[in-house]
């Protein structure tokens, strides 16, 4: 199903919807200020299994993202983090970037295995944020990649639909995504590590 949903004002009733779809076990597609993104509410296991699934990925082994609607759920996933990593967090979310941070019990009880880690997303779009505040708790997500060797990810939420359609329950059509992803952030050693330099320019905030 393809739904599209205003990115700056987006309707109530549609995002019900989709938020209905995560609560049933289903998987979405999504835009992000990135990349669009796949994903599903990370309390639901054979959701996950699905998304590992169509990605071709051990879900022990799998470093996918949370997605929040802020940092009040830091507690929930992770173990307590230092005064400066939080400082630059709380200036640069919402924002493009992912931030790795020590996992909590609570992470590897969800996905079975004996993840150490876990990534923080906090976009900076209002359509997956009032996802994640209806829904209540956060989802799971990854980015859709493109098969094309020059272009990494598909910006076109129709060629998205038209792809995963038979894949995914939802496809949300919110506007033209981004070809370039977050930048990935790992500060569970207290150090901040650059993983992937992506759209997120970290020293900005820092």
């Amino acid at each position: 199903m393809l739904i599209r949903i205003n990115p700056e004002k987006p309707n109530y009733d549609e995002i019900a919807e989709v938020v209905k779809c995560l609560r049933d076990g289903g998987v979405i597609i999504y835009p992000t200020d990135t990349v669009y993104g796949i994903g599903c509410d990370i309390y639901k296991q054979r959701a996950v299994e699905k998304v590992c699934k169509i990605k071709g990925i051990n879900p022990e082994k799998a470093n996918f993202s949370f997605i929040c609607s802020d940092l009040g759920h830091l507690n929930d996933f992770t173990k307590p983090i230092n005064t400066p990593t939080y400082k630059v967090m709380r200036k640069a979310l919402p924002g493009p970037f992912t931030f790795i941070l020590e996992a909590n019990n609570n992470v590897p009880k969800l996905f079975k295995s004996k993840k150490k880690t876990v990534g923080i997303r906090v976009p900076d779009n209002k359509i997956c944020l009032e996802i994640v505040k209806q829904l209540g708790n956060p989802i799971m997500t990854t980015s859709v990649h493109d098969d094309d060797d020059i272009i990494d990810y598909t910006t076109d939420p129709e060629l998205i639909h038209e792809k995963y359609k038979d894949i995914v329950d939802i496809v949300i059509a919110g506007g033209y995504g981004n070809n370039q992803a977050s930048t990935v952030v790992d500060c569970s050693e207290g150090e901040f590590t650059i993983l992937r330099q992506g759209m997120g320019i970290l020293e900005e905030f820092m």
